[in-house]
This record gives C-alpha cells, sequence and structure tokens, in this order.
C-alpha cells in the first residue's frame, strides 16, 4: 500500500493535465527514464550538461599561446593531414596525430604561421585508403572560391577581436514573443543577396519601429546551395558567409539587443545536406559516423542525411552547436526546424495525427525524443529567458511541457495548421460561407498548458507554387489596383480580409505571434530564388520596402494596421491570458466575437450584410469604447465606425447578461475595451532608432 501511494505521489503533472494520456502511462514514464539514463550516461562525475556541450572549445582550430592546435573528431579515419594556404596545399607535411577516442590532432608552431582570411582544409583518408580533402566539422567561416567554385574553410581571426556591447540585454522571461521571421540574403530590395551590415541598418529600425520584440533569422547555418532557403545546412558552426563575416553578423545581433529585440536562430538538426565536398557526410568515411545506414539514413522527401539521434558523438556535436551559437553569437533561443521529421521513423509524412496511439508506437524515434528534450535542457541552463520554438505539426503529447513534468521542453510551438485553414479557405469557400465555427477550433486548440506561436502565413506559404494570402485575395489585381487614388472592388476585399486574417489570429490564435517579413504589408507574389530554371534571378528573392514607404500605395496602409494590431496584444497584454473566451459565433451571418486580455474583438466576414444592431455579450458591466478599428482609414478602411461612441451594457436576455449593441460593417473588425480600463494614447512614433556603427563600417 505504501509503494502504491508513493506512486501516485510521482505520477507526472502531464496526466494531470490531460487524463487521457494515462493510457499510455508507461510510455510516458519510458521518456522520462530514457532522457534520465541518456543523461546520465554522456555525463561524467560532478559534469553538467553545458559542459558536456563544450565540443566547439576543444575540436575546431584554436590559436593557442606559441602557435595554433586543431583537432577533429573522426573515429573512422585511418589518416588525416592538415592542408591550406599556410603549407601550399600541401598533402604529406602535416599529419595529425590520432589521440584516442577517434579523436585526431595537430599543434602547428608559429603564430603568424597560419594568418587571417587564409584558406584550410582537412585531407581525410579512409580505411580503404582513399583520401578526400575536406572542410572541418567545426570550421566556423567557409567561403566559396570565386574560381573554381569549390568550398574551403577560411581562418578567422582578426587582430582586433569583436567587442560585445549587449552586456546589459536579458531577453524577457515570460513575456510573449512576437516574432518577425526574416531572411538577411532577401531583406535588400536590390536583386542581389543582401549582408548582415544592411540587415542591420536598415531593417532591425523597421522591425523595432513596427513593434516585434523578436527577430527569428533564417539560413544563417552555412549552406551551399542559395536556393534550399537555409535548410540544407552543410557547415553547422559556421555563420553563412553568403552576408558577410561571422563578426557582420555578432554585429547585428549586438546591435538588436541595443534596441530591445531578442533574436532567434532557425536551427537546422532535423537532417543535413547529403553533400560530401562542403558538408559533414562520410566525413570520416563512413555514413554511420553522423547518420543512419542505408535507406533509413536517406529523407525521401528532402533528399537529405537523417542523424542518428543514439549515438553518443552525434548528441554530443548537435549540443555543442547549440552551445556554440548561443555563446559565440548570443543568440536568446532556436526555432527548431523540421521537429515532426525528427521524431517519427516516417518523417510525419501524409500522417493526419488524429489519435494519442500514433504518439506512442513503433513509428516514434525514441532516440530523437531524448536529444530533444537534452536540447531544451541546455538551452534554458544557458541563458535565463531563452525560448526553444518547435516546428511540429504532429502535436506531440508534451512537446511544450517542462521535462519535470512528462514534457520535452519546448517553450512554443509553431501552430501549423492555422496557414492551411486559411488558405484551404480562401481557396474553396465562397465569401459568406466560410467555416467560423472551424475557424475558431482552429484558433483555439492546443493542449491544455502548451503554448503555440500563431500565424497566418509564414515564409512556407510565400514560396513559388505557392501564394501570400495578400497575393491569394487579391491575384492580379495587386499589379494596378493597390493605389490609394484608385477604386476597386476586389483590392477592398483583399484589403479588408487581410487585416482580418491576422487580427483574428493574433487575438486568439495562439501565446505568441509570428509574421514574416514584408507580409505585414501584403508583400506582391511570392518567393523564387535564383536558380536554373528562373535564369538565376533574384527578382522574387528580395524585399520592395518602397511599396510600403512610397506614401502612395495601400501597402503602407496595411502596414499601419499590423503596427497598431501588435501594440494593441502588447499594451495589455492579450497573448499572456490564457484561452480566448467565445462570446458569439453564427455561421449565416459570419460573426466571431470573443474577449481575452480584457479587449472584445468582433468580427464580421460576411461580404455584404453589415450588422446594424449586434448584441454582444460583455464580460463586465460598463462602458465599452472602440479601440481598434480595421475599418479606419488610415488601415485602408471606410471609417465607418465612430470610435467617440460610448456602448452601455444593459441586459438584453437575463440568461446572457449584460450586453451592448453595436454597429458593424461588412468585412469590418473591431476591438472593445471598458472605456475607464483604456491606456492613455501614446505619442505618435518618430523616425525608427538608428543603427549604431559597427567597427568595419566606420573603416569603410
Amino acid at each position: 500500500m505504501v509503494g502504491q501511494t508513493k506512486k501516485a505521489a510521482e505520477k507526472l503533472k502531464i496526466f494531470e493535465l490531460d487524463p487521457s494520456l494515462l493510457e499510455f502511462e508507461g510510455d510516458i514514464n519510458d521518456r522520462v527514464a530514457r532522457y534520465k539514463g541518456r543523461k546520465k550516461a554522456l555525463l561524467g562525475e560532478g559534469q553538467k550538461l553545458t559542459d558536456f556541450a563544450d565540443g566547439a572549445l576543444y575540436f575546431g582550430l584554436h590559436k593557442v599561446k606559441g602557435g595554433w592546435v586543431y583537432r577533429e573528431w573522426a573515429p573512422g579515419a585511418k589518416a588525416m593531414h592538415m592542408i591550406g594556404d599556410f603549407n601550399g596545399w600541401d598533402h604529406t607535411a602535416h599529419p595529425m596525430q590520432h589521440v584516442g577516442d577517434g579523436n585526431w590532432e595537430i599543434r602547428i608552431e608559429g603564430a603568424r604561421t597560419i594568418k587571417h582570411l587564409s584558406r584550410w582544409k582537412v585531407a581525410v583518408t579512409h580505411q580503404d585508403g582513399v583520401t578526400e580533402d575536406r572542410i572541418p566539422l567545426y570550421a566556423r567561416y567557409v567561403k566559396q572560391d570565386k574560381e573554381t567554385k569549390g568550398f574551403n574553410a577560411v581562418v578567422f581571426a582578426p587582430r582586433k577581436p569583436f567587442e560585445w556591447t549587449d552586456q546589459a540585454f536579458k531577453p524577457a522571461r515570460n513575456v510573449p514573443p512576437v516574432i518577425y521571421e526574416a531572411h538577411v540574403g532577401m531583406a535588400t530590395e536590390q536583386e542581389r543577396v543582401g549582408t548582415y551590415l544592411e540587415f542591420m541598418r536598415d531593417i532591425l529600425p523597421r522591425i523595432k519601429a513596427d513593434g516585434y520584440n523578436t527577430v527569428q533569422l533564417m539560413a544563417v547555418m552555412e549552406h551551399p546551395y542559395y536556393a534550399s532557403f537555409g535548410y540544407q545546412v552543410s557547415n553547422f558552426f559556421a555563420a553563412s558567409s553568403w552576408y558577410g563575416t561571422p563578426d557582420d553578423l555578432k554585429a547585428l545581433v549586438n546591435e538588436a539587443h541595443r534596441l530591445g529585440i531578442s533574436v532567434l536562430l532557425d536551427l537546422v538538426h532535423s537532417h543535413a545536406v547529403k553533400n560530401t565536398a562542403e558538408g559533414i557526410n562520410c566525413f570520416d568515411g563512413t555514413v554511420e559516423q553522423f547518420f543512419h545506414a542505408g535507406g533509413k539514413g536517406d529523407h525521401p522527401a528532402w533528399g537529405s542525411k537523417c542523424f542518428d539521434y543514439g549515438r553518443t558523438g552525434v548528441i554530443h556535436f548537435l549540443l555543442s552547436n547549440i552551445k556554440f551559437w548561443m555563446e559565440e553569437y548570443h543568440f536568446d533561443g532556436f526555432r527548431f526546424d523540421g521537429v515532426t521529421s525528427m521524431l517519427y521513423h516516417d518523417h510525419g509524412l501524409g500522417t493526419a495525427f488524429m489519435s494519442n496511439a500514433q504518439y506512442f508506437s513503433m513509428n516514434t524515434d525514441v532516440d530523437a525524443v531524448t536529444y530533444l528534450m537534452l536540447a531544451t535542457e541546455l538551452i534554458h541552463s544557458l541563458k535565463k529567458g531563452a525560448l526553444a520554438i518547435a516546428e511540429d505539426m504532429s502535436a506531440m503529447p508534451g512537446m511544450c511541457l517542462p521535462i519535470r513534468w512528462g514534457g520535452l521542453g519546448f517553450d512554443y510551438r509553431l501552430s501549423m495548421g492555422l496557414p492551411d485553414f486559411f488558405i484551404k479557405t480562401i481557396k474553396e469557400r465562397e465569401d459568406g460561407h466560410w467555416d467560423i465555427s472551424r475557424m475558431y477550433w482552429e484558433l483555439i486548440a492546443r493542449r491544455n498548458q502548451e503554448k503555440v506561436i500563431a500565424y497566418a502565413e509564414s515564409h512556407d506559404q510565400a514560396l513559388v507554387g505557392d501564394k501570400t494570402i495578400m497575393f491569394r485575395l487579391a491575384d492580379k489585381e495587386m499589379y494596378d489596383g493597390m493605389d490609394r487614388a484608385s477604386q476597386n472592388m476586389i483590392i477592398d476585399r483583399a484589403v479588408a480580409l487581410h487585416k482580418m486574417i491576422r487580427l483574428v489570429t493574433i487575438g486568439a490564435g495562439g501565446e505568441g505571434y509570428l509574421n514574416f517579413m514584408g507580409n505585414e504589408f501584403g508583400h506582391p507574389e511570392w518567393i523564387d530564388f535564383p536558380r536554373e530554371g528562373n535564369g538565376w534571378s533574384f527578382k522574387y528573392a528580395r524585399r520592395q520596402w518602397s511599396l510600403a514607404d512610397n506614401g502612395f500605395l495601400r501597402y503602407e496602409l496595411l502596414g499601419n494596421f499590423d503596427k497598431a494590431m501588435v501594440e494593441l496584444v502588447k499594451q495589455y497584454g492579450v497573448l499572456a491570458d490564457g484561452m480566448a473566451r467565445c462570446l458569439r459565433q453564427h455561421e449565416d451571418d459570419q460573426l466571431l466575437a470573443f474577449e481575452r486580455g480584457g479587449c472584445i474583438f468582433l468580427f464580421n466576414f460576411h461580404p455584404t450584410n453589415s450588422q446594424t444592431g449586434m448584441f454582444v455579450n460583455a464580460p463586465e458591466h460598463g462602458d465599452y469604447k472602440v479601440i481598434l478599428s480595421s475599418d479606419d482609414k488610415a488601415f485602408g478602411g471606410f471609417e465607418r465606425i465612430d470610435k467617440d461612441v460610448v456602448y452601455h451594457t444593459w441586459a438584453h436576455d437575463p440568461q446572457l447578461g449584460d450586453g451592448f449593441a453595436i454597429y458593424l460593417p461588412a468585412r469590418t473588425a473591431v476591438v472593445l475595451r471598458k472605456a475607464d480600463r483604456i491606456a492613455p494614447p501614446k505619442r505618435k512614433p518618430g523616425r525608427p532608432p538608428k543603427a549604431a556603427k559597427t567597427d568595419a563600417q566606420a573603416e569603410a
């Protein structure tokens, strides 16, 4: 009896939050046990996980007193030689010594023997005697040779190390992230690859002025093929040279911190590029060094290699990678790409996760689950307030619960069903027949106490072959109809619905919010990176900021609304106020009303039927006023909402309680709040804050 009582007392909290998971209690207990066992096996006596993840401090090329030391992990190699500009690429001059545990080492005398920006590699001899020149696993800077088009590691050791000035910045704990997803290379308006320093100078002030508190940087880990959007990583410790130097990236992060903006890295630990010349595949002559053998090691959809998360060397490499990006570049967390692919042996392809049984089956990669638990623990151990966000469409139970509760330890999961719902609705349903109940269900569908990042569209929905919401709504009319002086019913519809979809998403969709750069103002067309099929054109791999800046087009008005919307949810703590409370939902009238953060959100999605006396239940008795209207002229509307009107609550129906009647035009959304709880208006924002100059800019 005593044993049974103790066992009940130790039951994980995940079962309290979702009793239906008790059917899989053995699986979840095994999840925790595997994590604890793996962690114990990895760590030495008195060692912490943060100590274990120190691979970047030991491996790679390091300047030491009197010279240099280079170490590599290659358990399957027969011999290794360091080669480069420093020795005329002599494949015999600098042999490395095997020092045990699959590790190799060479020490080179003379601090000036190896120079800043010199090229280098390692010649790896396999057990069969074949020798290949490879880029070192821990290379921190990799560049493509203009003549040969091949890639080399490049020594980055400037005489004056980068000086961080962000010591006072701390990621805000328990503050909902409002994320600006961005790609540095395509952030310029010119038809070329943008740079870290240009992004710092031109885009960070925009992000700050628009109210976003977090920027998520895509495609920072080195990738040989620009058009892969950064998702075919070759060199895990190298900041991509497509956009500049490692110090340029540090300057960008440093400046973001000066502006009070957290910076997340789009982390790709779900797979790796299969290339051997540029990547880590078969580095020591064996596939098994990092990846599963045979077909299991090949991703069927992405044409890439799949990590074997059960191998100690792989866990060490990937955890060291996490610590490296946080300590070397001061990143404040990560958006983990392709988590669904990691979690399941079939990578979740074609699977509709309809029951809990699908999460606890032979299809689940338990080694990947354990790795992710170790990764989230490491992140939170390294920096208070750091974020771990999972791109997981399966919604595995416990994904965003603490490990001690039986979860995987992520802070948020991307709500991937929302953009799919909006695209499907726009494509397949006529105006006036949208499924309002399904919309609300998609907005609030998440597991108890598991936070999600809501978004109407991300970079995925903007890629060629797909369309952004604005382009899907307006199509070819965008080319001629976005002038403010023109009258166009298709554009009027697109502008109205674009605002409403975003407001309903940020209002009820999650505990955080994400927008892909340019979509806040309805950037036209799609994203298509330069490739052979488009003549290597950059025309669609850029952002046309001038569309929102020139003062003549409606793009600016959409941007104005986005800024006001973001400011509202931050000012009144909407995202931190738990789940939205539904006040009204009506299919025929296409109405939706809910309350969150003390704000009442009202939506009339009907294309023609305006509500002249719509009654809305109020959570409290009192006087209410409109604090945001999508119909304001400043937002491209028709100014049909009088924001000076005070709405007094009264008992319309004794069973329903107090409420008020309001005029709500077709395709319009408003937000109301109790009059005595409306914050005084802020001063109109001035120009965006100027970026600080870096040493590189000053020298230029």
